[in-house]
């Protein structure tokens, strides 16, 4: 028995010794994958030139992250976006790299996967590798530097935001380049004609504006015989790429639900709907929006919904029905905050078009009735960064803050009545 079993080891030593140095070899060495092909990069960019400086970027495929990273990369829900950088102006820029993506994944951070046991040498290479292959600032005047950015994903179509910071002055960018594999070419070419024939049917004036915007349909619709949809509770105005640019620097990203295909406009589902993520990955705000038939001072006119389902940022990130938190005045208020802060935000007015509803009215009639609101919708004057907080102009259409002194008032005033009615 003894004999049979050594002879069995002596048999299969071999097998098990190639094993051992493949396995062995395997951890202990890493070759460097290919190094991108930059003019290939840059045939599929979209880019933008503002102030002496041209920005390119594109958003690398499935095969590009296998190729210059190995396939490990498409595992770690990374979206990799190449960015060129031609500087032709007189300042030093450095890349903000939160502009493009508060949460952006760093170059040692993207090789730590990729690391191997017990090979020091071969994970030190992984990390010059990817270092290497980084955007790296500073770009000098006269310099052009490209590279890429490791990024948290949008899908379909990129908004890319490249903010470049020169002596005293910001230069930003907000590109679209397409995912690939995700390109819808009938939704965008569905967009661009409405978008045309709303060119046809401009808006000059606010006051004729604020008359459109208080005529508009109170809430979206469900279908013919459903029943009523969430209130239009927000205008949003200004180039496409600024307000894109606004919503995704606070956090916004592209994300259609079963919930948003319940809600329709003119017939159509949202053009567009983002979310801003809670706890887990779970819904925290949403924005659905529809392109207006019409525009104001050939600038576009979106008009949408912005709220937050019930539980909020607590919400099990899995829950497919997402109830509309009853308090969506609460949530445009954020909302409006939101696009202060985003730098972009040059006038704000609120114009009246929902029916109000009180929490008691609401309470009384629970089976009709989903949420409470004062019935004014934000409009929000969107254009390109940088501005501050003390740049915005509050337009007097509805003085909403004074409204609610007055309703603060009443309620003091209430409060102390029933005080003196006790004593």
């Amino acid at each position: 028995m003894r004999d049979t079993l050594w002879n069995l080891f002596r048999s299969t030593l071999p097998a098990l010794s190639g094993l051992a140095l493949l396995g062995f070899t395997g951890c202990a060495s890493w070759q460097a994958p290919a190094l991108p092909d930059e003019n290939i990069l840059r045939e599929r960019a979209v880019s933008e030139t503002s102030n002496g400086v041209t920005v390119r970027g594109t958003v690398l495929s499935v095969d590009d992250n296998t190729r210059y990273f190995g396939k490990k990369l498409n595992e770690q829900d990374i979206q990799t976006v190449w960015i060129e950088v031609v500087n032709d102006s007189s300042h030093t820029l450095w890349l903000l790299t939160s502009g493009t993506d508060p949460d952006y994944f760093s170059p040692l951070e993207v090789a730590w996967p990729f690391h191997r046991k017990f090979s020091d040498k071969s994970n030190d290479r992984i990390d010059q590798h990817f270092d290497d292959l980084g955007f790296k600032s500073p770009i000098p005047p006269g310099a052009t530097r490209s590279g890429f950015l490791y990024t948290n994903p949008h899908h379909k179509t990129r908004v890319l935001n490249i903010d470049l910071l020169g002596q005293q002055t910001l230069y930003p960018f907000t590109l679209f380049p397409q995912v690939p594999g995700e390109l819808d070419v009938e939704h965008m070419s569905r967009l661009y004609a409405i978008l045309e024939q709303a060119r046809q049917h401009n808006i000059e004036d606010e006051d004729s504006l604020r008359d459109r915007l208080e005529q508009l349909p109170c809430c979206a619709s469900s279908g013919s015989e459903g029943p009523q949809g969430d209130p239009i509770n927000l205008v949003m105005i200004g180039d496409l790429h600024d307000i894109a640019s606004a919503v995704v620097r606070r956090g916004y990203r592209h994300d259609l639900l079963l919930t948003d295909r319940l809600q329709l406009y003119n017939g159509r589902l949202p053009d567009l709907v983002m979310r801003k993520s809670g706890q887990g990955g779970s819904t925290a705000n949403w924005i659905r929006a529809w392109l207006a038939p019409f525009t104001y001072q050939d600038q576009p006119v979106l008009i949408g919904q912005v709220g937050r389902p019930i539980g909020g940022r607590y919400l099990d990130s899995e829950t497919a029905d997402l109830v509309l938190h009853p308090d969506i005045d609460e949530t445009r208020n954020l909302t409006i905050t939101d696009m202060m802060y985003s730098g972009g935000l040059s006038k704000l007015g609120f114009v009246a078009g929902i029916p109000p509803v009180t929490s008691t009215y609401l309470r009384e009639h629970s089976d009709t009735l989903a949420y409470y609101t004062d019935g004014l919708r934000a409009v929000v004057f969107v254009i390109t960064r940088p501005l501050s907080l003390s740049d915005v102009d509050i337009l007097d259409w509805v003085p909403l803050l004074n409204r609610r002194e007055e309703a603060a008032r009443q309620q003091l005033f209430r409060e102390k009545g029933d005080e003196q009615g006790a004593d």
